[in-house]
């Protein structure tokens, strides 16, 4: 038995095509916000952060952290 692709669906066999979980891979990358006028610290190890993913709260300016100790704050994957 052979198998035929059928392109007419639009679908495709190779693997999983579009979603959550196909991964961001189709997502455009996220705007980044400067706030390097701010003089925003991280609350862990005090570096500088001039630019953020969103538009920080006043009040929990405090509570922010660097790219780098956010990452190893995270819960490793499997």
């Amino acid at each position: 038995m052979t198998y035929q692709q059928d392109d007419s669906q639009g679908g495709s066999r190779g693997g999983y095509s579009g979603g959550f979980r196909g991964g961001f891979h189709n997502r455009p990358p996220r705007q980044m916000v400067d706030v390097s006028a701010m003089n925003i610290k991280c609350a862990d190890c005090g570096a500088a952060i001039t630019e953020l993913p969103f538009q920080p709260d006043p009040n929990r300016l405090n509570t922010l952290r660097c790219r780098d100790c956010l990452r190893k704050s995270r819960p490793p994957r499997y």
